[in-house]
């Protein structure tokens, strides 16, 4: 049973993910990051470090746009009471609301690979990584 519950907490915290982007709750974004985050977007410009320079990014990225993110069914994995890891299969659609904006919108659709570890009885994600299988640029 706690294995199951470990992996409920996991897709519950991978769809607050999505919602506290799309909605663009960034107090609520980054409280489901540890601390030491590692992040490896290989298509961020801004090529960010830690949690608060993804947050940030996150933040200066889609707040003068619209988004959706969606992520299906996940694999996750249990590797011990501390530790998970799993792969969503993920599909985003970012469009561009502000004429200052200098994103470019697109729709898309790849792999988030993350890392979990439990802090004080919480799970958090403490390594994602996005592999893009397709990106579409549309017009602005």
């Amino acid at each position: 049973m706690d294995r199951l519950e470990a992996i409920e907490e996991i897709k519950q915290l991978k769809a607050r993910y999505c919602r506290y982007v799309d909605t663009k709750d960034w107090v609520g974004f980054a409280s489901l990051f540890t601390e030491d985050l590692v992040i490896d977007f290989g298509e961020s410009t801004s090529n960010p470090r830690t949690r608060e320079e993804f947050v940030a990014s996150a933040a200066r990225h889609f707040e003068k746009n619209s988004s959706i993110h969606q992520v299906h069914v996940g694999e996750v994995q249990i590797i011990d009471d501390t530790h998970a890891r799993a792969i969503w299969p993920m599909y985003d659609l970012v469009e561009k609301t502000s004429d200052d904006s200098e994103y470019i919108s697109h729709t898309g659709w790849g792999h988030y690979t993350e890392e979990y570890r439990k802090v004080d009885g919480r799970w958090l994600c403490s390594r994602t990584q996005l592999t893009r299988l397709k990106r579409v640029a549309l017009g602005n």
